[in-house]
């Protein structure tokens, strides 16, 4: 790593790379991954090459229909799963983000 101390550009990219929003954003998507069953949820859809149904997804997590809705919309808010409503039916797919994370982590396993 390059000593940052006698580049004044090095310190502001360095500032800009850990300011409060960008933190917050990034601790938030690595937190959704904390969880087995999360983790096993974008997992699914970045696998999958569709979005998928609710009703298809449930089947592959043992917890309630409602702990699954909640589980989904914490990957939502942490931007690693869009939602698509269809009247009353709802799909999910994976974003760029969620696939990126599992593809460095299989890649570093």
């Amino acid at each position: 790593m390059a000593d940052s101390s006698s580049d004044p550009s090095a310190e502001a990219d360095l500032d800009t790379l850990i300011d409060d929003a960008t933190t917050a954003v990034d601790v938030k998507a690595l937190s959704a991954f904390g969880y087995e069953t999360r983790y096993r949820l974008v997992r699914l859809l970045v696998e999958a090459n569709d979005p998928v149904p609710f009703d298809e997804i449930t089947p592959y997590v043992p917890i309630s229909d409602s702990a699954v809705s909640h589980a989904l919309t914490l990957l939502c808010d942490a931007g690693l799963v869009e939602k698509r409503k269809d009247g009353r039916s709802r799909s999910y797919s994976r974003t760029e983000r969620a696939e990126a994370l599992v593809e460095a982590l299989d890649r570093t396993r």
